[in-house]
């Protein structure tokens, strides 16, 4: 029982990884022993996350774009050329585009499908024999895919094409996790609430009215994060595939 919850020795990616949600869940591998690799547009914050999380385990930066097909099969053959095999992957790069219905862009709506559903397709069907390499019966591959409570219930904002990718990705989750539970691969999904992070900045004379909306009446931690992502890729989550985790406070209730 003590080692239900270890990922010591396995390796793992975690899109968008510099910051936010990607970075508390790389840490979360780091710290209890996974060989990570951090993704991001920015090869100056890969380097200095990597550097930064490497205090404390093995976490490697692995600078790419994702946005693009060409982007996500250079990703691949990149860490191809480094690892034989991937126990976890974790898809976690995203955007998001707030904008009235009125005057909502194709720009918007391309930019944010391509990077937050498109992409996570094409990043696993490339990452597939990596996946495979690992994955056994005893110890079953893991993909995680960041979803968010935004593909659970309406929210205030407009942000019309990350609700649709979002709500499409736990979708996407269990259609994979269909396909690829045969060949011992588990596919699961995390749906955040209010977890502090670009995209959930807020003033702070409105933060009290966010919390009111929270049935635990906080904001969500990295720990929280990093928890139910380590439970997914550990032995504890072994047997769970398909689900869509709201780590929400309660939220989407």
């Amino acid at each position: 029982m003590k080692d239900l919850f270890n990922v010591a020795g396995r390796t793992a990616l975690v899109t968008g990884g510099t910051s936010g949600i990607g970075q508390m869940i790389a840490q979360g591998f780091v710290e209890n022993g996974c060989r990570t690799y951090v993704v991001g547009r920015n090869a100056a914050a890969c380097d200095t996350t990597a550097a930064e999380l490497s205090r404390k385990g093995e976490c490697r930066a692995l600078p790419g774009d994702l946005s693009t097909l060409a982007g996500v099969e250079a990703m691949a053959a990149a860490l191809t050329a480094r690892e034989s095999k991937l126990d976890i992957l974790v898809n976690n790069a995203g955007s998001m585009a707030d904008a009235p219905i009125d005057s909502f862009s194709e720009e918007d709506w391309d930019s944010v499908i391509d990077l937050n559903l498109k992409s996570v397709f094409f990043l696993t069907q490339k990452c597939l024999p990596l996946l495979r390499a690992a994955a056994t019966a005893e110890a079953p591959a893991r993909v995680i895919n960041i979803g968010s409570i935004g593909g659970l219930k309406v929210g205030p904002k407009e942000n019309y094409s990350y609700a649709a990718a979002k709500a499409a990705l736990h979708h996407m989750t269990r259609q994979f996790s269909k396909r690829l539970g045969p060949e011992h691969i588990t596919v699961n999904a995390i749906a955040p609430g209010f977890v502090p992070s670009r995209m959930t900045q807020v003033p702070e004379e409105v933060k009290p009215m966010v919390l009111a909306q929270v049935p635990l009446r906080r904001m969500g931690t990295g720990e929280d994060m990093a928890g139910a992502a380590l439970f997914l890729a550990s032995r504890a989550g072994g047997f769970v595939t398909g689900v869509v985790l709201s780590v929400d406070g309660g939220m989407s209730v």
